[in-house]
């Protein structure tokens, strides 16, 4: 009897989850939220999954006003878990800050000149839906390569180092009272903490170990100040069009430390997807971007800190290759991905070693 019942219970359990649609039910979400902001008669249209991300859910949809006016929008959200009862819950990651911090941040990015997609409305967690923000979806590029190889792009590829200096200037410009609360990292407590985070998985990675012996030496190459830093600010996290940089996308990794580690960031090589004579995304020079960079009000930088921040991003994606390969291996998050990006370990090490020698 019992059996018989447990059989059962399964077979319903079954049957609820495959009668759950992610799509469907986020339709259903949307299209009432809109009604709100775009008025009786909005519809949704073209609801389509873009990614399935690691910390992030990305969507894109057109709302289709009463006056048949299209209006293209991307949705970014927490992932979503969904229960064999069809109720929902929020998959935890522990990566970067909440949707709500992130589309406020956009919004004071695009306040200060930085080009952005304009956020349209927030969704809050219910029963329905994890936590989110609607931007606008700007037309553009966002991969890297075909930015740098292909011919449409030549134009901009002239003048995208320039503009994003420009922009990341601004970025950093934005008063540290006008922020959400975020995180607050020293250049000494980020060193530490990827230091930290390699041991953990109790390999030996000698390379990175010299790595990380040379810039505590150095530490004081890295410059003084705390502001915003984007956290991921490099070629594949931009939008650009024929005119250059159109906008700056994914800001869940953004804190407060030193702006300069973003102009390092942009230069590490495996952000330059092959075209390494050009330090800066495989489409600039450093002189260009520093000169952006005076053009939009930024702080003087010294050859030394961009180096010197340059080196601490290759050591951190390092660091990052190595999480992921653990994280496949280990079973926490099994994805072709990342155990393609651990592979990347032995790439970015030779990388390192190649800039301090």
């Amino acid at each position: 009897m019992a059996d018989g019942r447990l059989s059962a219970d399964k077979g319903v359990c079954s049957q609820l989850m495959q009668n759950i649609s992610p799509e469907k039910a986020l339709h259903e979400v949307l299209s009432e939220k809109i009604l709100t902001v775009y008025g009786a008669g909005a519809r949704v249209e073209s609801l389509k999954k873009l990614s399935t991300g690691a910390s992030r859910e990305t969507w894109s949809f057109v709302v289709v006003t009463a006056k048949t006016m299209c209006v293209p929008l991307i949705l970014k959200r927490d992932p979503v878990v969904y229960r064999a009862n069809g109720t929902i819950a929020k998959e935890e990651t522990g990566l970067g800050v909440e949707r709500a911090v992130e589309g406020k941040l956009i919004e004071l990015a695009e306040g200060a000149g930085v080009p952005v997609p304009g956020v349209s409305f927030y969704l809050s967690e219910n029963e329905k839906t994890t936590s989110g923000f609607v931007m606008e979806h700007l037309q553009g590029e966002t991969l890297g390569r075909r930015i740098l190889r292909e011919e449409s792009y030549a134009a901009a590829r002239r003048r995208l180092a320039f503009q994003c200096g420009q922009a990341a200037a601004r970025l950093h410009g934005i008063a540290l009272g006008d922020l959400p609360e975020l995180e607050c990292r020293t250049a000494r407590e980020q060193l530490e903490q990827d230091h930290d985070t390699m041991n953990r998985f109790g390999h030996p990675y000698p390379g990175f170990e010299y790595g990380f012996r040379w810039l505590e030496e150095r530490l004081e190459w890295a410059g003084e100040g705390l502001g915003l830093v984007h956290g991921d600010f490099r070629n594949g996290n931009i939008v650009v069009n024929a005119d250059g940089l159109r906008g700056i996308l994914d800001w869940e990794l953004a804190h407060v430390g030193n702006p300069v580690s973003d102009l390092g960031w942009i230069c590490v090589r495996s952000w330059r997807y092959g075209h390494v004579s050009k330090p800066v995304g495989g489409f600039g020079e450093i002189s260009e971007l520093l000169a952006g960079y005076k053009a939009g009000g930024g702080n003087p930088v010294s050859p030394e800190a961009i180096h010197y921040w340059e080196v601490f991003g290759t050591l951190r994606w390092g660091v990052l290759c190595i999480a992921m390969t653990f994280s496949h291996l280990h079973g926490t998050q099994t994805s072709l991905e990342k155990a393609v990006i651990g592979r990347r370990t032995a790439e970015t090490e030779y990388d390192l070693l190649q800039l301090v020698n």
